[in-house]
């Protein structure tokens, strides 16, 4: 068993901390709450039975750990809105130049400010597709959703934020041509 949790941990460690960072907002908390997932592990491994992926069933695993957190909270689905940092989104290519990593983090800022706005569900799907990288399956298996609900919540998350960042960027344009008219 030692060797078997070694590798996942190895494998996944730093997914699943990453996946829980951006559930609760909270280094220090989500540390924690990978310490729980790795205690559930423990304890359950002898159950896992191989129906899925491991890194599904870790996690499925690290999804329950994050809502039973939040329920623990008051409002739990709430407290999923508001726990989520989009200005914390780190740019990973360090050879980019500085224009490019102004734009980006400007586009990742405007992206995840309008996050803010889907549905819990809605941000699950992002956040497990676009990314943890996940597969549909392997969202619909952590889920517990068929693949066709994964699908179509995804659309809905993309075609919102969309329009969203759309609407958002023309007021941004907007009051920038506002306060350039009234520089001249």
């Amino acid at each position: 068993m030692d060797s078997v949790f070694e590798e996942l941990y190895e494998k996944y460690h730093h997914d699943v901390f990453q996946f829980l960072l951006y559930m609760v907002r909270d280094r220090e908390q989500a540390e924690d709450l990978v310490q729980e997932v790795y205690i559930r592990v423990m304890k359950s491994y002898q159950n896992f039975q191989g129906k899925s992926s491991e890194k599904t069933w870790l996690f499925s695993i690290a999804k329950n750990v994050a809502i039973d957190y939040f329920r623990k909270q008051k409002g739990w689905k709430n407290k999923i809105l508001e726990k989520f940092d989009w200005n914390r989104q780190q740019i990973k290519d360090e050879a980019v130049l500085p224009e490019e990593v102004a734009e980006q983090k400007e586009e990742v800022r405007v992206l995840y400010e309008c996050l803010e706005h889907c549905t819990t569900d809605q941000r699950l799907v992002i956040v497990m597709r676009y990314i943890q990288d996940l597969s549909i399956s392997e969202a619909s298996s952590i889920l517990g959703w068929t693949e066709s609900k994964v699908k179509t919540t995804q659309h809905r998350a993309v075609k919102a934020l969309r329009d969203m960042m759309n609407e958002k960027i023309r007021k941004e344009e907007s009051e920038h041509e506002s306060i350039k008219m009234g520089r001249s």
